[in-house]
């Protein structure tokens, strides 16, 4: 009888200590109640069920949106008497489920620091400019120096790679406004569910801060930065001029986002209560492919808030300008990495993030520091929409991207950091590892002189045309082998080693006969016989099959090596191909019908030997 007491007494104290830890039990506050109806219901039957709870109990659902009616979500007033009423009563049979329009907002704690000088700032001139100039390192916006949390996440060497072209970024927040420094800024239609309207500019700041740290218009010689600037704005308000929206907006801004091309979404804004609704239309955006991020909360409590401790959501916490957890940010179960977030005690308006922003009072615009982790959310979605920039889609694999190469925090006992402190640089290179890129091809061309007018003007690009053919048809022919090939580093090489040589596009002339090691590095392998000899003839020894046989028979049983083989037999082939077309010159054959047939044989026969090695290869995988 002693235990069962102790037993008791130990259960209370539990369920004491549950309902009173936030970390535990985070509890939301709400003033509606949603209605989500199964979908095999009609709509006449929909509507009886509406005129019953009407006459029952005096309040009338009604559509969340004007979205809401695919989905058959409804609204209605009420408490947690009607709450539990209505889960028990028959309506339970006709739903999916029947919980709490929980009010998610704006996370507290959250100041505004105006830049002296800064209000009602208009832009100059120079910002009608139609374009944004890509730029390697620091950008001309004159404050940009003022931008510390820019420098800890070593944004200038992702620049290098991208800017994030191509991705669109969903905003869900207050709206955003076209504040000067976001005029040359990409939008695409968003939508206001607070309001029901397709207007979602800003009536309270938050949300146009938010965007400025991803996507603020950067080269334009004004104001600040920002991080993935070439990227796409998509503005969705759930949040009122006031900062508190109901998840069940949120979660048809969700929807909203996956089905109108966004590729990211960005949530600074977290409450208490978990919502079955917003945990679907985050699985319907994970399944789009699109990367969720959210705020982890500025209550300095152990967990974060939601959305951010949703699964698939990638929760943030915030860094002072030290590297260190700000005081304000909450930590433990929900964080997933950190990143800047600022701090402005003390009115240090230096330690904050900073961005244009308005005046909710005036409307004016201004620059303001505010800190917060709504300042560190943006800084991981806009990192995010570099990662897919570069290619990465699968929305698992760009925030793993993020978290391995994120900066490390040993003697993280409490989970402050998550995976560790957000790297931009890290991140992208990561993300691009074993990949060629446009970028990388571009300062190819410039490390070896090819954008110098000397090379063209002393004849450098001879035979031109037909080497860029060949290595286009080298990629061609394993687009044509893409559901079996693995593009990585060794076939990539192995494609430009086989239809143009390791010095691709650069030609010797016959007049440095006497350097032939020079002319042999300069060649592709059907060339190798005719450029010892300083001949353009090429050798049908080395312009057959044969060559590409023998690579694969010595590098076969490498695991990396055969790639290589599998790409220069490609490429070989490719260069077969063009070299029939072009000039089918071999010795002893000549430079008749009987040359091209014999370099179209053999570039068939190549390319049926690197289909025969993949698929033997997918075979014994």
């Amino acid at each position: 009888m002693k235990k069962l007491l102790i037993f008791a007494l130990f259960l209370l104290g539990l369920g004491w200590a549950i309902s009173n830890f936030s970390g535990l039990a985070t509890r939301g506050t709400y003033d509606s109640i949603v209605l989500d109806f199964k979908e095999s219901l009609g709509k006449a039957q929909i509507e009886q069920e509406i005129q019953a709870i009407a006459r029952q109990y005096q309040v009338t659902p009604h559509l969340n949106s004007a979205f809401s009616g695919s989905d058959n979500v409804y609204l209605i007033k009420g408490n947690g008497v009607l709450l539990n009423t209505l889960r028990h009563s028959h309506l339970a049979r006709a739903t999916e489920f029947i919980e709490p329009a929980y009010i998610y907002s704006i996370p507290e704690i959250i100041s505004a620091t105006p830049e002296p000088g800064s209000q009602g700032l208009t832009a100059p001139a120079s910002a009608e400019s139609p374009a944004i100039r890509p730029q390697i390192g620091a950008p001309n916006d004159p404050d940009y120096h003022k931008q510390w949390n820019f420098r800890a996440i070593n944004i200038e060497a992702a620049w290098s790679e991208t800017h994030g072209q191509g991705i669109t970024i969903a905003v869900i927040d207050t709206g955003i406004s076209p504040v000067p420094d976001l005029q040359q800024t990409q939008f695409v239609k968003g939508y206001d569910f607070v309001n029901d309207r397709e207007d979602a500019t800003d009536d309270n700041g938050h949300g146009t801060h938010v965007a400025g740290t991803i996507a603020q218009s950067t080269n334009n010689h004004l104001g600040v930065t920002g991080i993935a600037y070439e990227a796409k704005l998509m503005p969705l308000k759930v949040l009122s001029a006031e900062g508190g929206g109901t998840t069940a907006d949120i979660a048809e801004a969700i929807k909203f986002a996956a089905d109108n091309g966004a590729d990211v979404i960005n949530m600074s804004l977290g409450g208490g209560g978990e919502s079955q609704l917003i945990k679907e239309a985050i699985d319907h955006a994970h399944r789009k492919g699109i990367v969720l991020v959210a705020a982890a909360g500025n209550a300095n409590q152990n967990s974060a808030s939601y959305p951010a401790r949703y699964p698939r959501v990638i929760g943030v916490s915030a860094l002072d300008a030290m590297g260190n957890k700000a005081p304000y940010s909450s930590f433990g179960a929900g964080v997933d990495i950190s990143a800047p977030g600022g701090s402005t005690a003390d009115g240090n308006v230096a330690g904050g993030i900073l961005q244009n922003t308005l005046d909710p009072q005036t409307g004016h615009s201004l620059f303001a520091a505010f800190q917060g982790t709504s300042m560190a959310a943006p800084h991981v979605a806009g990192v995010a929409a570099l990662v897919k920039a570069t290619g990465v889609s699968n929305p698992d694999e760009v925030a793993e991207v993020m978290k391995q190469a994120a900066l490390k925090v040993k003697d993280d006992g409490l989970n402050h950091f998550g995976s560790g402190k957000l790297d931009a640089a890290a991140a992208v290179k990561l993300a691009t590892q074993g990949k060629i890129t446009f970028r990388d091809f571009f300062r190819w061309l410039r490390d070896n002189g090819y954008l110098n007018p000397r090379f063209w003007i002393d004849g450098g690009a001879v035979a031109l045309l037909p080497k860029l053919a060949m290595v286009l048809g080298s990629y061609l022919l394993a687009f044509l082998l893409r559901n079996y090939l693995p593009f990585t580093a060794p076939l990539a090489w192995g494609l430009v080693t086989g239809s143009s040589g390791l010095f691709f596009l650069r030609c010797i002339s016959l007049f440095d006969a006497p350097q032939w090691p020079l002319r042999l590095l300069g060649s592709s392998i059907p060339e190798l016989g005719g450029a010892i000899q300083g001949s353009s003839v090429l050798n049908p020894i080395f312009a057959s099959v044969l060559v590409p046989v023998g690579l694969l028979a010595l590098f076969w049983g490498h695991p990396r090596a055969k790639w290589f083989a599998i790409g220069s037999t490609l490429g070989v082939a490719a260069c077969l191909l063009i070299s029939a077309l072009v000039s089918p010159t071999l010795v002893w054959l000549g430079e008749g019908m009987v040359a091209r047939l014999f370099l179209l044989v053999n570039a068939l026969l190549c390319f049926g030997l690197a289909r025969l090695a993949v698929s033997d290869e997918r075979r014994t995988a």
